[in-house]
C-alpha cells in the first residue's frame, strides 16, 4: 500500500520539536509497549540482499543471545532471495525461520515484534512506514528518504505511533565519533569554519551485479510491488538489483555515501540542514548504462538563517574512478583540525604565533590527542560482516526496543540527512543553487518548490 502524503498543516503542528532529537513522549501506550526483560523479541527480515546478509544479520546475531532476540521470518519479493535468506539465517543461527512473499504477509503474522529493513534506497521510508503502522519497531537502513514527501511521511508516522526506529547511520553509535561530538560541544575545538569530505574508490564493479542480474526473472518476483509509487515501467533486472545506478531508484553517491558523512555535520554542528547546496559532476569514465554520476562535487552552506555572516562550508567530493584520498572527514577550526579518518585532533592549520603577532592577537593552537586508541577507519571496500560500527548501532537499537529510549540514530537524525540529500539531488537535477524553507519544510529552487 502506498502511503498518502501527510497534510502539510498536520505536519507543521509537529513544530520545531519534530526536528529535535528527543525521546518519544511517555503515555499509557508507551508503557504498555515495553517488552519484559524475559520476553523474547521476535524479528523479521525485510529485504534479504547483500547488506542484510553481510552486515545486519551477523551484527544482530552477535547480540541476540545476550539480549534475547531471535530471527523468525524473511520477507522478500524474489523467491531466490527468500530461499537463500532462510538457508543463511539457519546456518548462522541454527534456528528455523519462515518466509513471506511480501510485507503484507509478514505483518499478518503474530510472531513478529520488530523488523530489520535493508531494501532498495527509494523503498526505505515507505517500508519503514509500513512497519510502524503495523505496530513494529524497525531498524531501517539509510538513506531514510530521498524525497521530501517520503521523509515527512516517515517522520510523522514514527511520531504518531511511538515505535522505536533506528536509522542505519552507524557513526552515531561509534565511540570515536561520540567522543568527537563531546569535544566539539565542550567548546575546546572552537567554531567549525570548514569541513572537507571525500569518498573515493576505483571500482567499476561497485553496485554492479553482473553475475546475479541474469538470474532474476520477472515471474520470480513482484515487479509492480517493487516499484511502490514510482511511475510504472517495464521490468528491468538491472534497476531491481543495480538500483543504486538508476534514478529514481537511487541517486547513487548522495544516497549511499553522502548521507553517512553529512549526518556527522548535523550532529557535530547542531544545524538540522544546509542553508544552500550546489553540485556538479557527471559520468566521466564508467559508461555501462548507469544514469547516476560516477563523479560528484557538492558544496553545502551551513549557518543560522538570520545571520549569513556566521557559518561554514562543507566541500564534498566523491568518485568511482580513482581511489586516491579514500574516505576523509576533516573538520577545521581556527585552532586546528579534527581528522575523523585518523581519529585525531591536531593543531594543523591553526593560528600560529607569527601570524597572530601581525595583528596583535594571541596564537590559537589545539592540543594533539587521539579520539580512539584502536583506530577504525571508515569502510571503503564492500561490506565485510559484523563491523564494529554497524554492530554497535544494531545493538543500540535492540537495547532501545526494550527500554523504549530514543536510539542514537533517531528518526529526527534521519529526517535531517534526508533534507540535505533532497537538496543535493535537486542541485544535481537542476544545476542551480538550492535552498530550504523551514516553515513549509520544502526544498526550493529559484524561489519555487522542487518536488
Amino acid at each position: 500500500m502506498t502511503p498518502h502524503d501527510t497534510n502539510r498543516r498536520d505536519f507543521l503542528k509537529l513544530g520545531s520539536a519534530a526536528l529535535a532529537t528527543t525521546a518519544v513522549s511517555w503515555n499509557a501506550t508507551s508503557y504498555a509497549s515495553i517488552i519484559g526483560a524475559n520476553d523474547r523479541v521476535r524479528v523479521g527480515v525485510v529485504g534479504c540482499g547483500d547488506r542484510m546478509k553481510q552486515a545486519l544479520i551477523p551484527c544482530f546475531h552477535q547480540h541476540s543471545k545476550e539480549l534475547n532476540f531471535e530471527l523468525v521470518a524473511v520477507s522478500d519479493l524474489w523467491n531466490r532471495r527468500r530461499d537463500e535468506g532462510v538457508a543463511y539465517i539457519e546456518k548462522v543461527t541454527g534456528s528455523k525461520v519462515t518466509t513471506a512473499r511480501n510485507n503484507d504477509e509478514l505483518y499478518a503474522r503474530k510472531d513478529v515484534d520488530a523488523v530489520l529493513i535493508a531494501t532498495a534506497d527509494f523503498q526505505h521510508a515507505q517500508h519503514g512506514i509500513e512497519a510502524v503502522n503495523a505496530g513494529r519497531d524497525a531498524y531501517v537502513e539509510k538513506p531514510t528518504a530521498h524525497t521530501m514527501k517520503d521523509a515527512r511521511n516517515f517522520l510523522a508516522a514514527v511520531k504518531k505511533t511511538g515505535k522505536i526506529v533506528q536509522v542505519g547511520t552507524q557513526r552515531r553509535s561509534t565511540p570515536s565519533y561520540q567522543k568527537a561530538y563531546e569535544y566539539i560541544k565542550s567548546g575546546k575545538f572552537g567554531d567549525i569554519v570548514m569541513v572537507e569530505m571525500t569518498w573515493n574508490v576505483n571500482q567499476p564493479g561497485r553496485w554492479r551485479r553482473p553475475d546475479v542480474v541474469p538470474l532474476l526473472k520477472e515471474e520470480d518476483t513482484d515487479w509492480g510491488r517493487y516499484q511502490l509509487d514510482l511511475p510504472k515501467e517495464a521490468f528491468d533486472a538491472r534497476k531491481y538489483l543495480e538500483f543504486r545506478l538508476f534514478w529514481p531508484y537511487s541517486s547513487g553517491i548522495p544516497d549511499q555515501w553522502l548521507v553517512h558523512q553529512i549526518d556527522t555535520v548535523h550532529w557535530f554542528s547542531g544545524y538540522p540542514h544546509p542553508r544552500s547546496v550546489v553540485a556538479n559532476g557527471g559520468n566521466y569514465l564508467w559508461h555501462d548504462g548507469r544514469k547516476n554520476w560516477d563523479t560528484m562535487t557538492a558544496v553545502f552552506d551551513y549557518g543560522p538563517e538570520d545571520d549569513l555572516t556566521k557559518g561554514f562550508q562543507v566541500q564534498y567530493s566523491s568518485r568511482f574512478t580513482n581511489s586516491a584520498g579514500g574516505v576523509k572527514e576533516l573538520y577545521f577550526s581556527n585552532g586546528g583540525m579534527l581528522d575523523m579518518d585518523k581519529q585525531r585532533v591536531t593543531p594543523d592549520g591553526g593560528l600560529t604565533a607569527r601570524s597572530a603577532a601581525e595583528m596583535k592577537m594571541q596564537p590559537n593552537q589545539l592540543q594533539s590527542f587521539s579520539l580512539s586508541e584502536d583506530v577504525q577507519k571508515a569502510e571503503t571496500s564492500a561490506n565485510t560482516g559484523a563491523d564494529p560500527q554497524t554492530s554497535a548501532n544494531v545493538r543500540n537499537w535492540m537495547e532501545c526496543v526494550r527500554s523504549r529510549k530514543t536510539p542514537n540514530a533517531s528518526i529526527e537524525a534521519g529526517y535531517s540527512h534526508s533534507v540535505a540529500l533532497c537538496m543535493n539531488i535537486a542541485a544535481i537535477q537542476t544545476g542551480q543553487k538550492v535552498t530550504f524553507n523551514d516553515k513549509t519544510q520544502q526544498v526550493m529552487v529559484g524561489g519555487k518548490v522542487y518536488a
